[in-house]
């Protein structure tokens, strides 16, 4: 994809793969800055570019015809870029998700629409996307693949109930959550959200 930042190892060279998604009025840029804070050295890094910086017009849990056909685009950008790795010998399960707000959701959407192992999924504030969550959506199994939630309790963006809610369908179906959710309001990555990742999910082989 020409609308996608590339950063990090050549993916001819790389062993694991980061698929990092910006959020709402951010852009490719903003999110790969990340990788000065995550320990992805190691790491083919691809970010795409949403159209006019954003994945879908409206919040994440409008009435679904509302964010249409920006949702199915969305999701489609993502599966380009899974389909570019895997054929260059990359194994779902040396990819990695990684998105914040919009991209999050984002993130967790396409993975749990798209089961299987994967390296992980790393949802800096967001949950599964849909006024009300549809279970038809999501098929196939993650086989531990670990997913990481980090929030605020009282998220402007993202109910505590939606991601207590996404949670338990991944879990059920074989992913390995861990959430941690703050006591504050902010809208943001915390340093204890950096520090969990990098430990238990993008140190591990």
């Amino acid at each position: 994809m020409s609308d996608t930042k590339r950063e990090g190892k050549p993916i001819s060279e790389a062993k694991k793969v980061a698929i990092m998604l910006h959020g709402r009025g951010a852009s490719a840029d903003s999110i790969i800055g990340l990788q000065n804070y995550l320990d992805l050295e190691d790491f083919a890094i691809l970010a795409p570019q949403a159209v006019g910086n954003t994945w879908y017009p409206y919040s994440f849990m409008a009435p679904d015809q509302n964010n249409e056909p920006s949702l199915t685009h969305a999701l489609h950008s993502v599966e380009e870029l899974v389909e570019e790795v895997t054929s260059a010998g990359i194994s779902s399960n040396q990819i990695y998700f990684i998105g914040f707000s919009q991209g999050a959701c984002l993130s967790l959407e396409y993975a749990s629409r798209n089961a299987k192992k994967y390296g992980g999924v790393i949802a800096f504030t967001g949950g599964l996307i849909g006024e009300k969550i549809n279970h038809s959506n999501y098929s196939g199994t993650f086989s531990g693949t670990p997913i990481f939630i980090g929030s605020s309790h009282k998220d402007m963006h993202v109910p505590l109930s939606r991601i207590e809610e996404s949670v338990e369908i991944m879990e059920k179906m074989g992913a390995a959550t861990k959430t941690l959710i703050f006591q504050d309001t902010n809208h943001t990555i915390r340093q204890e959200e950096i520090d969990w990742v990098n430990v238990n999910i993008l140190s591990k082989n």
